[in-house]
């Protein structure tokens, strides 16, 4: 446990050092924005296929690809519902804000730092979550709002395979599928990529963070974030006595309490709220998850 509370403590500390950084001039948001890049389409890469590399592909833990898809629109039509009063463009902020899974930029850091037996179950789950990322909660916040679009099957596909982590998702899973091992040589040559996953994803997440909020915003931000959270502790509560393996238990526990996903905070812009009000909605929501993540595992008894 000692060791857990370190690691979780220095994860907080690199999000404080980027905070800093941006707060001193050294660094700023454009920075943040390159190390995204590198981030979607080198680190993130690399942990997947270092972390799937031998990964047994057992039947119950496929699951967790279609639960993903199935919770994420629970959580998209529990948006709906609890602001349906609202303008169709804070409507838009509740279905973005309190649905998805940041699992490249949040939960894999936190896995790597202590818990590396989580990250093939957690990578499953995040196949389900890209697909939704990657265009299916778009799709389903614009029906919910009135401005649906006709989206072509294709068009769909062609989102997806621009998404760097799920193609690799898919690669691998064939991959193992078919049981056939990448090259010794080659995972150790990606491997110190993918070690370095963590420490530019949380330093990412301090340049981003932003504690400035219009005080006209307050309301909307702290019932979403209440929305948020409160579908996150109902659903580990339930997990908690469910007769599940206990891996998957705790992967999706980690999930329900997890930071709003960086996907859905561009497209929350893209679809009318202020990027002040949900730049504040994403940073709270990163500093709320770190310890909530660190107390699932206290509870699950990892």
């Amino acid at each position: 446990m000692g060791q857990m509370v370190v690691n979780g403590i220095a994860l907080f500390l690199i999000i404080v050092l980027g905070y800093l950084l941006k707060r001193f001039g050294l660094l700023g948001k454009a920075d943040g924005t390159s190390l995204s890049v590198i981030i979607l389409n080198l680190t993130l890469p690399a942990v997947i296929i270092v972390n799937l590399e031998d990964l047994p592909i057992e039947g119950y833990y496929l699951w967790l690809i279609p639960i993903a898809i199935v919770l994420t629109l629970l959580q998209i039509f529990l948006g709906k519902y609890f602001s349906r009063k609202e303008s169709k463009e804070i409507q838009a902020f509740f279905m973005y804000g309190v649905s998805g899974y940041n699992v490249g930029n949040f939960i894999l850091p936190f896995l790597q730092s202590f818990f590396v037996a989580g990250i093939p179950a957690i990578s499953l789950f995040d196949v389900g979550n890209s697909i939704m990322l990657a265009g299916g909660t778009t799709i389903a916040v614009d029906h919910l709002s009135g401005k649906a679009e006709k989206t072509s099957f294709g068009q769909i596909l062609k989102r997806l395979f621009r998404n760097p982590a799920f193609t690799t998702y898919l690669v691998m899973l064939t991959l193992r599928l078919l049981n056939i091992s990448l090259p010794q040589t080659l995972v150790t040559m990606i491997s110190p990529i993918a070690a370095s996953n963590g420490f530019l994803s949380m330093l990412m997440i301090g340049l981003y963070l932003e504690l400035r909020l219009p005080r006209k915003a307050m309301g909307v931000v702290g019932r979403s974030l209440l929305l948020r959270y409160g579908i996150g502790l109902v659903m580990v509560t339930v997990l908690y006595f469910l007769p599940l393996p206990s891996l998957m238990k705790v992967v999706l526990a980690l999930a329900a309490v997890s930071p709003m996903p960086i996907f859905n905070t561009i497209n929350a812009v893209l679809a009318g709220a202020t990027e002040e009000t949900v730049g504040f909605f994403s940073s709270m929501s990163f500093l709320l998850s770190l310890p909530l993540m660190m107390a699932v595992v206290l509870v699950f008894g990892i």
